[in-house]
């Protein structure tokens, strides 16, 4: 017998769950993705739509994108230690 796919990963258009996606027609946020730890599920969006994210770290960044990627992780650094089940913590991850 095939265990069914839950429905929320079908509305937000994922893969599975944990696996974030670009959401481009989106007015507001960037990304969506459906969260699970544990028994819980959750969706979220997260990420500011157009905005200029450090992105990756790469070998020969700014010394402006190196400090912009500090004061993110600084400035959010209690919602991203809440693990999966916060906005933060994909934006930190996907984004940044």
């Amino acid at each position: 017998m095939a265990i069914k796919k839950d429905s929320r990963l079908k509305r937000a258009g994922v893969s599975g769950f944990n696996k974030p996606k670009r959401t481009p027609k989106h007015k507001t946020k960037s990304h969506i993705v459906v969260a699970k730890e544990g028994n819980k599920i959750k969706t979220i969006r997260f990420g500011q739509q157009g905005a200029n994210t450090a992105g990756k770290p790469k070998k020969n960044d700014s010394k402006k994108m190196k400090l912009k990627r500090k004061s993110f992780k600084a400035r959010h650094a209690k919602n991203i230690a809440k693990g999966k089940m916060s906005a933060a913590y994909w934006a930190n991850k996907v984004k940044w």
